[in-house]
């Protein structure tokens, strides 16, 4: 009898790579599915947009705080897409059913992780640069580059810290159960005033602005700022390149962060096999 053909099974980095690109497979074809999503995720963001617009140009405010007001708006879709489609995933996947298999997948849980993130990554930048366009278009908004290779250098980095806080807190939800979605309701707004989305975040008091640095977002919005517009600088927390070097440490340690939380999670899935359980 003919033998049959040996299937082979990838393993160590390609296995990895398999699985991040097949689990942000998903979140980029599901965005173009309902159209109706797009929509909104856009118009939305940009009604508070405006809505803030006015009010600077009502006090006679300066105007470069209507590109401010632009940037923080087109961030605003990131922290969204950490708070409901990173940090609380894990979560949902336990109440759908769908985390044991994950756990007992011989894939990495962080490359599952990092296809949400990039899948979701993807979508989201290209709803902030339309909300950007139509935005600068709308309200007549300038920009002075000083280094589009700072300003690129701030955004990766920025993403980097960001999508890593968002899968380490991914594994905290998932321990907190019911919890997480309380928490993610609550740290929604706080973190607009406190990153500073829609003024400098330099008007704050500095050691409150300091504690708000550990928010990757605060110092990316805050660099990003001071190297698209002209006063920017003179409105800036810290220097850029110091803001530089504090996102490449924060997303390090991020990384690292989520890495051990997640193996952490793991364990506690193995030793008392109630981690996929609703009473947990």
């Amino acid at each position: 009898m003919p033998s049959k053909p040996r299937v082979k099974k990838n393993t160590g980095w390609r296995l990895f790579l398999q699985t991040v690109a097949a689990r942000a497979y998903p979140r980029v074809i599901g965005q173009q599915r309902e159209k109706s999503w797009m929509f909104f995720d856009i118009f939305l963001p940009l009604m508070g947009v405006a809505a803030y617009i006015f009010v600077y140009r009502a006090i006679g405010a300066p105007q470069e705080y209507v590109g401010f007001v632009v940037m923080g708006g087109a961030m605003t879709a990131f922290w969204m897409n950490i708070l409901w489609s990173m940090s609380s995933q894990l979560y949902w996947e336990k109440e759908q059913g769908n985390l044991a298999l994950y756990i007992m997948a011989p894939n990495s849980m962080m490359a599952i992780l990092l296809g949400m993130a990039l899948g979701g990554m993807l979508a989201t930048t290209l709803r902030a640069v339309v909300i950007v366009v139509i935005a600068s278009w709308l309200f007549q908004v300038h920009y002075a580059v000083s280094s589009f290779a700072q300003l690129f250098a701030v955004f990766g980095l920025s993403m980097v810290a960001l999508y890593g806080m968002g899968m380490m807190a991914a594994s905290v939800y998932l321990l907190l159960s019911r919890e997480a979605w309380h928490i993610s309701n609550l740290a929604q707004e706080p973190i607009y005033l406190l990153s500073g989305f829609y003024f400098p975040v330099k008007n704050l008091n500095f050691y409150l602005a300091l504690v708000a640095s550990l928010i990757p977002l605060t110092l990316g919005l805050d660099a990003m700022r001071q190297l698209s517009f002209a006063s920017g600088p003179s409105l800036g927390f810290l220097n850029v390149r110091l803001e530089l070097g504090v996102l490449l440490v924060l997303s390090v340690a991020f990384l690292i962060g989520s890495w051990r939380l997640l193996q952490v999670m793991e364990k506690l899935a193995i030793r008392e096999g109630r981690l996929t359980e609703s009473r947990r």
